[in-house]
């Protein structure tokens, strides 16, 4: 199923072939592919019909996205052991905002929990992120496309390879 974006705004239709909200709020890993091609797994949170990932003087994105903003993402689960396959699929461009204390908590919290205290302090949020050089890329989808690959497991309670399951 294609999904395209009126007015920058996504949104799923009833019919979806599964929960995309629900999907997209769980803490998984994307993977972003941009021109050269580039392919990166990131982070992200999935809010005002667009992926947001941090980027930095570490990130490549900081400075192709000005210049070479098109871009493709895929979020995926794969659960060989019940069936479950789904993916969702973004096409659309980037764009480097500044970076937004508030959402960057929404986001670490899906991945690191609420106890800020817990956090590798490479997470920390404290400080002056402007001087740190932090920013958001807002991954925009122009169109994202819905499957369910799901199936029905040959063997229940086996693992891949004909062992037990742990």
């Amino acid at each position: 199923m294609r999904v395209k974006a009126v007015d920058g705004r996504v949104t799923f239709p009833q019919d979806a072939p599964f929960d995309v909200e629900g999907m997209l709020a769980q803490p998984l890993t994307a993977r972003v592919a941009t021109p050269g091609p580039v392919v990166r797994p990131v982070w992200y949170l999935w809010e005002a019909s667009a992926f947001w990932v941090f980027i930095g003087p570490w990130s490549r994105l900081l400075h192709q996205l000005p210049g070479e903003p098109a871009f493709d993402l895929v979020v995926d689960v794969c659960d060989v052991h019940d069936g479950t396959v789904r993916q969702i699929r973004a096409h659309g461009r980037g764009f480097v905002e500044p970076f937004d204390v508030s959402r960057a908590r929404r986001k670490l919290v899906r991945y690191l929990g609420p106890d800020e205290s817990r956090w590798d302090p490479r997470f920390s949020l404290a400080g002056d992120t402007e001087a740190r050089g932090l920013r958001l890329a807002r991954l925009a989808p122009e169109v994202m496309s819905l499957h369910d690959m799901s199936f029905r497991p040959s063997v229940r309670g086996t693992a891949p390879g004909g062992g037990p399951q742990r």
